[in-house]
């Protein structure tokens, strides 16, 4: 039983590898601008390099690929994190409230930053997780003050808070972005709706040490993870300090979410979607759960840019808004399952 449970987490990191692969070759040479596979080997080989195919490759489209992986990456798993500590399936770091946490933090960045992002210097552009943590730690920190009852957190009161504080974090947001000069708000829009088509290698320097530095924190309690899918009172009884646990693998999430909104803007449904579809391919243990979870969140981040970016071309649509459709009939059917399954 267990040898082909591994044959088969195997196979779905094997495929789903090779479909991001996929995803990411038909990115590179589709578009505008259509690239060969051979003028991209010879390209990325440096032989006879062309200025045309370097712009292209290396300041458009494979700074976007690389930025939609590591962006779903790190939601998809932030998601499976956030549904394990709330026991709730239905949870997401979205609904929570983080993203609007870290996002309403972002526009306020941008509000004082208007018309100086163009050529955003090292210090803005690395200080842009970090403001979006500090906005995404207020929201959860307010979310958890509420839900707090009888000296223990709630799941079920914290997904009722979290998104009545994240309606209200939105409004506020809205309320910042029509502040802005007609330029720099309609630079908000697009990146509060979520949108990665101004990736760049600086945007992608920023968030990397948040991944590398938290991802492997979450992966090193996946057993603890396992645990938390059983009763409180039952996890106590294992030896287990649930509140420093909990608290451990949220603020890890929270910074992981957080460094993520800050270079893609809004971006939800994954962290709902992407465990959901893990959990079908190789089941609930953490240790499998969260690196399919990974993958699963990049494939459908860079199909979602691609398609975003090819549909109406030569118009885009953000990234997004393509997710959300995807999304929101997910999550009704989710719903509507739930409640048939009571």
């Amino acid at each position: 039983m267990a040898r082909t449970s591994t044959r088969q987490f195997v196979l779905t990191v094997i495929i789903g590898v090779g479909l991001i692969l996929l995803t990411a070759y038909i990115s590179l040479t589709n578009g505008a601008f259509d690239i060969t596979l051979r003028d991209i080997a010879r390209t990325l080989l440096r032989i006879q390099p062309q200025h045309d195919f370097d712009l292209v490759i290396f300041e458009f489209r494979l700074p976007r690929i690389v930025i939609a992986v590591l962006v779903g990456m790190g939601l998809g798993m932030a998601g499976a994190v956030v549904q394990s500590l709330t026991r709730n399936n239905l949870a997401d770091p979205g609904i929570l409230g983080i993203n609007a946490g870290a996002g309403m933090a972002m526009v306020i960045f941008l509000f004082f930053y208007q018309g100086k992002m163009k050529g955003t210097s090292w210090t803005s552009i690395l200080a842009m997780p970090l403001i979006g943590l500090i906005g995404g730690l207020g929201a959860a920190l307010l979310i958890y003050l509420f839900s707090w009852k009888n000296s223990r957190l709630e799941s079920q009161r914290l997904l009722l808070t979290g998104i009545a504080i994240a309606s209200g974090l939105t409004a506020v947001t809205l309320f910042i972005t029509l502040k802005m000069n007609a330029k720099d708000f309609e630079m908000a829009a697009v990146w509060a709706s979520g949108s990665i088509y101004n990736a760049n290698w600086k945007y992608i320097l920023s968030i990397l040490p948040w991944l590398v530095l938290l991802i492997p924190i979450l992966v090193s309690r996946s057993r603890i993870l396992d645990v938390f899918q059983l009763k409180e009172d039952t996890v106590r009884s294992l030896g287990v300090t649930v509140e420093k646990q909990q608290a451990l693998l949220l603020l890890s999430s929270i910074g992981i979410v957080s460094a993520c909104v800050s270079v893609s803007g809004g971006i939800g449904f994954i962290g709902l979607m992407s465990p959901h579809i893990a959990r079908r391919l190789v089941g609930i243990a953490h240790k499998r759960l969260l690196p399919v979870c990974a993958i699963v969140g990049a494939l459908l981040v860079i199909v979602s840019d691609f398609i975003a970016k090819t549909l109406f071309a030569p118009a885009e649509l953000p990234v997004g808004v393509v997710i959300a459709i995807i999304g929101v009939p997910y999550f009704v059917w989710l719903l509507y399952r739930n409640k048939h399954k009571q």
